[in-house]
């Protein structure tokens, strides 16, 4: 492996199968995830988290925080600060009732994987510690879908701070994969008097690291990740800090990414529009180049 690209081995099989024409996508669930910064004495480090190696999809890849909506993250009663529905409908490309459920779920995951809230009891202000018995049993019952994010808004006195996020890039999982998702990736800055935490099932390690550091890493295989999430680290290497990064979120683009797949002569060619870098070359025969 000349870097640490995640390639699944069942790929090419599915590939020529949707090729062919015997394979159906399945439809992508709508999904989000949480590039977490903080700033430090060396420049912003960003919070990823090492999948398990038992985990079904991208076992032992690096991540960051994040998950699928809820089928609750819509709810009406979901306490809100920041900028509106309608605004983050708008920028996200979706309609409110979605736009609400994306960004609950970006908020609710960080805080089920990493322990980090970003809500508060005002729309000018955010939780502190967020450790303690009392806060772990919220945390274990959002996870069992015990309760749900807008009630345990409520029963706290928050509101969500949609105005701490940023969307960043939106990034859909390949036709040919079994389990797809459309994912809206957000930037965010760790509030302050929290610390995150490794509180996530699905993960076996966490880090803070810097993106550049953590790209390099990538470069030399030691470090597995998906593409869209070595596409976002070469991103965030070109900011100086947590709020320069924020204050880059609006103009980015959310034209979603999705990977093409096409026949070439003997060979299938697997590539992510405007990310060369992922491009595969895979032999009707053989493994992927």
């Amino acid at each position: 492996m000349a870097n640490g690209q995640w390639y699944p081995p069942e790929w090419p099989v599915r590939i020529r199968a949707l090729a062919e024409g015997t394979l159906t996508p399945v439809t992508p669930r709508r999904a989000a995830t949480v590039m977490l910064l903080k700033d430090t004495a060396s420049g912003p480090a960003v919070h990823m988290l090492r999948r398990r190696a038992s985990m079904a999809f991208a076992a032992g890849a690096y991540a960051y925080p994040g998950g699928g909506v809820d089928p609750r993250d819509d709810d009406h009663q979901v306490g809100w600060a920041g900028p509106p529905r309608a605004w983050w409908a708008d920028r996200l490309g979706v309609d409110e009732d979605a736009a609400q459920a994306i960004v609950c779920a970006a908020v609710r995951e960080t805080y089920e994987e990493a322990g980090v809230l970003l809500a508060g009891p005002a729309a000018d202000s955010v939780v502190g510690d967020t450790t303690g018995p009392d806060w772990e049993a919220d945390r274990a019952a959002l996870v069992a879908r015990e309760l749900s994010f807008a009630e345990f808004l409520d029963r706290r006195g928050l509101v969500l701070r949609s105005d701490l996020l940023g969307a960043w890039t939106r990034w859909i999982t390949p036709e040919f994969e079994e389990r797809r998702y459309d994912t809206w990736f957000f930037v965010a800055a760790l509030p302050e008097g929290q610390r995150t935490r490794n509180a996530s099932t699905e993960a076996d390690r966490t880090v803070w690291i810097r993106p550049a550091q953590a790209a390099a890493s990538y470069d030399k295989g030691e470090l597995l990740m998906m593409p869209p999430t070595i596409a976002t680290l070469r991103q965030l290497s070109e900011y100086g800090g947590a709020a320069e990064a924020l204050a880059a979120a609006p103009a980015r683009d959310l034209t979603p990414v999705l990977a093409r797949a096409r026949l070439e002569g003997d060979e299938i060619v697997l590539s992510w529009p405007g990310h060369d870098e992922f491009t595969k070359h895979i032999p009707t025969g053989g493994a992927p180049a």
